[in-house]
């Protein structure tokens, strides 16, 4: 019976040492990403790490270069670069004719010529998609004219029945008020207009997150009054541009805007470090204005890799990718495999100690017994 215990524990201790070996790897992730889900750039190195090969440098290099050809096929230069900053700072060789293709498509992307062309677009048509493109519609902005014109455009549409974009319609009142608002420092008006032309503009391109474009729709409404609104577009005119500017900026609820704000801010620091491809690729995968102060954060720290990063692992890099109680089982598991570990140890210990006792005991006994028949003889 005895060694039938002691074999029992010694079963289930070298089961409990098999499931902490198994656990520990995911448990020791998950503690990691619990620590850091409130560091955006923590958080972000830990998951690419998970994204990535672990098998060794050349299965990294391969998968890194598939990226940045992906990028390149995809006319996306910057991105590519991106990737290419992301594997200096990883210590990921990159083969040299990448490294040349990379560095001679950037070259073309970013000539005088090419740049020109795709600002006047986006001057012209408040479209774009790209860093030369937004910064065109960006300047109509800053001049008030791109603002007006996407009103008078959707405007029009909303008075003749068609489908209007009103998100459009009340980021556009909206920048004209903020563009020449009092309570805005001179300091902060760059990012801020710059955040507002991105947020519209990515609604243009439907590149803005459902869960963002909810929330800017709720905020868009309280900061603007719809009837007063709706009657400054109906008599608005570029051909009379102070009266409808003054009309529109009526309209404009500032005390409501408070929130609306923070995200323009927010989206115009993420631009100045990144682009506007880069922004892009933020307010696709951001759920609320959270998210976008999150990667704020995170493109203070990692700078141009934040495109890649946000490649790789999308949302993942801006908080927690899986629920935090799920994180915590790996971590709750491992823990309960090495406490059952302990304790098969000690339960082993214990029976092979009183195994042994037991059999001194008897040991004893048999050399007394002996002992005293050797007497009596």
């Amino acid at each position: 019976m005895q060694y039938r215990k002691t074999t029992a524990a010694i079963g289930c201790a070298a089961l409990c040492a098999a499931a902490f070996a198994l656990l520990m790897p995911r448990a020791h992730t998950a503690a990691a990403i619990l620590m850091a889900q409130d560091d955006p750039a923590q958080l972000s190195d830990i998951r690419i790490e998970s994204a990535l090969p672990e098998e060794n440098g050349a299965a990294r290099q391969v998968a890194v270069e598939q990226h940045i050809r992906q990028a390149l096929d995809a006319d996306d230069p910057e991105l590519a670069d991106s990737f290419m900053s992301l594997a200096r700072g990883k210590g990921i060789g990159v083969a040299p004719e990448v490294q040349e293709r990379v560095r001679s498509l950037l070259a073309a992307h970013n000539s005088t010529q090419a740049v020109a062309g795709r600002f006047v677009h986006g001057l012209v048509t408040g479209e774009g998609n790209d860093g030369a493109s937004l910064s065109g519609t960006l300047a109509g902005d800053l001049f008030v004219l791109g603002d007006v014109r996407d009103v008078l455009r959707e405007g029009k549409r909303l008075a003749m029945g068609e489908d209007a974009d009103r998100l459009v319609l009340g980021l556009a009142s909206v920048g004209i008020a903020v563009t020449a608002a009092t309570y805005v420092s001179v300091a902060g008006v760059a990012p801020l207009r710059a955040g507002l032309t991105l947020v519209k503009d990515a609604r243009k391109v439907g590149r803005l997150g459902a869960g963002l474009t909810e929330w800017t729709g709720r905020a868009v409404r309280s900061a603007v009054d719809t009837p007063a609104l709706t009657e400054a577009v109906q008599h608005a005119s570029l051909m009379r541009p102070a009266q409808s500017v003054g009309a529109l900026k009526a309209a404009f609820k500032a005390e409501k805007a408070g929130a609306l704000v923070r995200l323009a801010k927010d989206t115009g620091r993420v631009s100045e470090k990144i682009g506007a491809r880069g922004t892009l690729d933020v307010l696709r995968i951001a759920d609320g204005p959270q998210d976008v102060a999150r990667a704020a954060r995170l493109v203070e720290s990692k700078g141009k890799e934040t495109r890649a990063i946000i490649k790789l692992i999308g949302r993942g890099a801006l908080l927690l990718a899986s629920g935090a109680f799920n994180l915590a089982w790996w971590v709750f598991a491992a823990l309960i495999a090495l406490v059952g570990f302990l304790a098969s140890i000690k339960s082993t210990t214990e029976r092979l100690t009183f195994a042994w006792l037991a059999r001194r005991k008897r040991k004893k006994a048999r050399d007394a017994i002996a002992l005293a028949q050797a007497t009596s003889a």
